[in-house]
């Protein structure tokens, strides 16, 4: 399995890349787990972060008064971690969590520049690397958005998850189909390293803040029961990525969807996930299998 620190070459011109490669030393550099006053004892700032998500992944709000309490033993801990995490979990516990559903295509009002970025969350392919239905579904919705704000960029996020063709990712095939439906190449981004939706946020968020600083909001684009925790996880990694809670360079501002016939993620997966981001990938992975066959992907090496 693909590591999370693995950089895959993204840009068609040696510059791009490496001005990615040194933004991701730089953005990484004390960023996630803490701040300028980081713990003298980061595991009990992990062990608690894991508690949280843990305790509300598996209880919900029953478990608000326990998570109040991690929260003030948190910022007692790391004072900056302890104001990120307040505003995660916040953002975790509002009912307005991918709220309001935009059904087929993004709402008026957003930007139409390249201040905008319409982010295409990926779905697994199948095993010869053709897409499958709900994928090309969901690019449907961003097609629609696209030629309703056709100033902004589209992402398209998500690696190979064919088991039977390596060279096939889920964002390669998903810019072929925009391209072929019209979609200026210029506007496509590709990110086609990550297998998870922790992963689309990570990656894309390096791309995005190291090589399209016009950037600055973010529409998401997926199947309806999948937009809340693509929303969550791109506004979680935006604030344990800036260099102090308030200073983050990206906002998800809207979304698009496509109405599933069926599907759902727990609050236990969306757990697993933002302990994923937090940076620990084997304990994320565990609730992963623990909870889904999450595609089939293979144990976690």
């Amino acid at each position: 399995m693909k590591k999370i620190s693995t950089i895959k070459s993204f840009s068609h011109n040696c510059f791009t890349s490496l001005a990615l490669l040194l933004c991701i030393c730089i953005s990484f550099a004390g960023c996630k787990a803490g701040g300028d006053n980081a713990s003298n004892d980061p595991k009990r700032v992990e062990k608690i972060v894991e508690e949280m998500s843990v305790d509300y992944g598996s209880y919900g709000d029953e478990a608000k008064d326990r998570i109040n309490t991690l929260l003030k033993e948190l910022s007692a801990a790391d004072k900056t971690a302890g104001a990120r995490w307040n505003t995660i979990m916040d953002i975790w516990m509002s009912p307005q969590l991918g709220q309001p559903l935009n059904y087929d295509v993004l709402p008026d009002g957003l930007p139409d520049t390249d201040e905008l970025c319409i982010v295409v969350l990926g779905f697994q392919l199948n095993p010869d690397g053709t897409m499958k239905d709900e994928l090309i579904e969901r690019l449907k919705v961003a097609l629609s958005s696209a030629k309703k704000y056709p100033n902004a960029y589209i992402v398209c996020t998500g690696g190979g998850t064919a088991a039977e063709n390596a060279e096939a990712s889920e964002a390669g095939e998903m810019a072929k189909w925009l391209e072929a439906q019209g979609v200026d190449k210029k506007r496509i981004i590709v990110e086609d390293n990550s297998i998870t939706t922790a992963q689309n946020a990570i990656f894309t968020y390096d791309i995005l803040t190291c090589v399209y600083p016009s950037v600055k909001k973010i529409a998401v684009v997926s199947s309806d029961y999948h937009i809340a925790t693509g929303e969550l996880l791109f506004k979680a990694e935006t604030i344990l990525r800036a260099n102090a809670p308030g200073n983050e360079k990206l906002e998800v501002v809207s979304n698009a969807a496509w109405k599933a016939p069926s599907g759902t993620l727990s609050t236990m997966f969306q757990a697993g996930a933002l302990i994923e981001l937090f940076g620990d990938i084997e304990t994320a992975f565990e609730i992963y299998y623990d909870n889904y066959d999450i595609h089939g992907l293979p144990p976690l090496h």
